[in-house]
């Protein structure tokens, strides 16, 4: 077998690939969109590259084929948070063999140690922790946007090399048009009504606002969690413009009290069901595949995000 550094288009080619090796005939597998993958290693379209680098590789088998792919990248922000330097793995992807699987984290771990990494976490994403992210261990359903979605056998691959479970990161399903419990209802009612405190949905009209007013929650909201590093406002933005092509104003809302932002939540239609059977691509078909399915309608939706400063917490604004 040969490990070797994604360094040209060719190479970029096969990287992108070899999900379709790993995947064909899995009907719940929805191929992410290549151009969503190629901007997280483009240091033009990537604000983490402000601070931090990355590479990847592919590994071809004694034919030349290509069987696996794996990246590694070192966030200087939250490196030297922990007591060990640590950097991370991610779009990981290989056939069914653990000798493969072990060259390709072979390759990542001796890469981060030469960045003055002394441990790993994976897979990861060299971005926020809303795509890419995690390994699939239970609930093998079609994924909705964003989200990691793998062969059962590489858990054993993480488990046999020596990874541990740092922490588990869940994606509930709601069925929307089952009523709320009653004593739910009955808080958010009581809250909706309480004098000084009113709700507003995002307005495209005026972006910046409520990309300050999300900022300024979600910093206050998550900053006694462990290695948090507050979000910046350019990786908000981009987040926003990524969303416009799908994004539903009414999906997003925001709580104030006394006209201070205290919380908000952020919900988005399904882009997986927009780009199914796409296999990555997004030309001119694909485009008004998208469109039109866009204006037909999706029946799932994907809450990405929520936040809550810490002292409005406890006053039913989730509800």
């Amino acid at each position: 077998m040969q490990i070797l550094p994604v360094s040209d288009s060719q190479l970029k080619k096969e990287f992108l690939k070899v999900p379709h090796l790993i995947y064909a005939g899995d009907e719940n597998w929805i191929c992410p969109l290549e151009q969503d993958v190629e901007k997280t290693f483009n240091p033009q379209k990537n604000p983490f590259f402000k601070h931090g680098k990355c590479t990847r590789w592919i590994l071809q088998d004694d034919q030349g084929k290509t069987i696996g792919r794996i990246a590694a990248f070192v966030n200087d922000k939250k490196a030297f948070q922990y007591d060990q330097p640590t950097g991370g793995m991610g779009f990981f992807e290989c056939i069914n063999d653990e000798k493969a699987a072990f060259t390709l984290f072979d390759a990542a771990k001796d890469w981060l140690i030469s960045q003055g990494m002394k441990a790993m976490d994976g897979p990861i994403n060299f971005g926020e922790n809303d795509t890419f992210w995690g390994l699939l261990v239970e609930g093998f359903t079609p994924p909705s946007y964003g989200m990691n979605y793998n062969p059962s056998y590489y858990q054993a691959f993480f488990d046999n090399y020596g990874f541990t479970t740092e922490y588990q990161q869940i994606t509930n399903h709601l069925a929307v048009r089952k009523p709320f419990p009653e004593r739910f209802t009955k808080i958010a009612n009581w809250v909706a009504n309480k004098p000084g405190y009113t709700f507003e949905s995002f307005s495209t009209k005026n972006p910046e606002k409520y990309v300050n007013d999300l900022m300024e929650i979600y910093n206050d909201g998550w900053k006694d969690f462990d290695n948090f590093v507050p979000i910046k406002k350019e990786t908000l933005l981009a987040s926003f413009k990524q969303m416009e092509a799908i994004m539903d104003e009414k999906l997003i809302w925001f709580a104030y009290i006394n006209g201070e932002p205290a919380s908000f939540v952020v919900i988005i239609p399904d882009a997986n069901q927009l780009i199914k059977g796409f296999n990555g691509k997004l030309g001119l078909l694909e485009k008004i595949k998208f469109v039109y399915r866009r204006w037909k309608g999706v029946n799932r939706m994907r809450a990405i995000v929520m936040g809550t400063k810490t002292a409005y917490q406890k006053h039913g604004l989730e509800s």
